[in-house]
């Protein structure tokens, strides 16, 4: 491999991907509508998702585990023996990440890939900020094709009735359009160039308890979110953590778990506003291509997740509306979890820059794209 090219990763910072600078935004919208729209203290714990918010707190514990165990530095340097350039491996790691996050939601293909991809940027001069920008498209993509892929398809799946195949051909077509682009924005964004090496560093020892322990908490947490045991399962990985490695506990971003909880917070009442009803009731976005672009403008300023519960009430096009929101994870960060999440794992400076000056072209075009469809 060429040691003198290729793009330098940047340095990881604590606090990366928009810092805690969103963090502050979203306390002072809360103060803002605790003002003008009061509510009784109790009211506000009912505004977040609290399934959610305990499933991310609990991958955010095995996740470190999983890195602090050593593991994933080992994957990278087994990883970046066999990779020929840069394009490849960009290649390689989005088309991982539209597979995973098809079988195993785009939130957990994240927590698997991201790491991963902020080691090999440690080992290599790699565009950290780049690749993992690229990842969070390459989940939003490839979890809009199944009812499990992310929270919105698995609610708009129970709510019409279609069978879990019926659901994946009606969604196939803008997938495909998603994931053409995708894989366009991967061969114009990263170069064909030989992976460079940085100086080669102590082996980091891989902690074979630890990456058990890790593994072993992750297969049970998935099948207690999977039985609707959140609680049981947290408190498990949690316990387990205190109990054997306490550091673990010590490395989990707390501040992206505050973030989420205001986004709940916030969000639903920018939702339940008044003036957001009257609109939604006079825009013709009952079906077709207005439903579609409803749901992707809204996606933008709410979320794709509430997006798709707030237009159920108003838009009565499936397809649309599924495929509207599915594109609407991409441009604004808050256009799907999945951004802030995958940003905040990289820790890459200047992470937000980098992803709006990526992912609003993209949208422009995919939303552009997928219109054909419903046209």
């Amino acid at each position: 491999m060429n040691v003198t090219r290729a793009e330098a990763a940047p340095q990881p910072s604590e606090h990366g991907g928009g810092g805690n600078g969103l963090l502050w935004v979203l306390v002072l919208v809360a103060i803002g509508f605790a003002i003008l729209r009061p509510r009784a203290l109790p009211d506000y714990p009912k505004l977040i998702d609290w399934q959610t918010l305990g499933a991310l707190a609990g991958l955010l514990a095995i996740t470190q585990g999983v890195e602090q165990s050593g593991m994933l530095q080992a994957a990278a340097q087994r990883l970046l023996a066999r990779a020929t350039h840069l394009r490849g491996l960009a290649l390689m790691l989005t088309a991982s990440a539209a597979l995973l996050s098809a079988l195993v939601t785009n939130d957990v293909s994240l927590f698997l890939l991201v790491p991963l991809t902020r080691v090999l940027a440690a080992q290599a001069h790699l565009p950290l900020g780049r690749l993992v920008v690229l990842e969070a498209l390459a989940v939003n993509a490839g979890s809009a094709l199944t009812p499990i892929g992310n929270p919105q398809n698995l609610y708009l799946w129970h709510r019409s009735g279609e069978s879990f195949a019926g659901f994946i051909t009606m969604m196939a077509p803008t997938v495909a359009v998603m994931l053409f682009w995708l894989f366009v924005a991967v061969w114009l964004l990263v170069p064909r160039t030989p992976i460079a090496l940085k100086p080669s560093a102590d082996a980091t020892p891989v902690q074979p308890r630890l990456l058990a322990l890790s593994g072993a908490l992750f297969i049970g947490f998935v099948v207690a979110l999977d039985r609707h045991w959140l609680l049981a399962g947290l408190g498990v990985v949690l316990a387990a953590f205190l109990l054997f490695r306490p550091r673990v506990l010590l490395g989990i971003d707390w501040a992206l778990l505050a973030i989420i909880a205001l986004m709940f917070v916030d969000l639903r009442q920018l939702a339940d506003l008044p003036a957001v009803s009257a609109l939604l009731q006079a825009w013709p976005i009952a079906e077709g291509w207005r439903a579609y672009l409803a749901a992707i403008v809204s996606s933008q300023f709410i979320s794709n997740v509430p997006a798709a519960i707030l237009l159920d009430r108003y838009v009565h096009d499936l397809p649309a509306l599924a495929a509207g929101v599915s594109v609407g994870g991409f441009g604004c960060v808050l256009g799907s979890l999945a951004n802030l999440i995958a940003l905040r794992l990289a820790k890459v400076p200047h992470g937000l820059r980098e992803f709006h000056r990526i992912s609003i072209p993209f949208l422009l075009v995919c939303a552009a794209s997928a219109l054909l469809l419903r046209l």
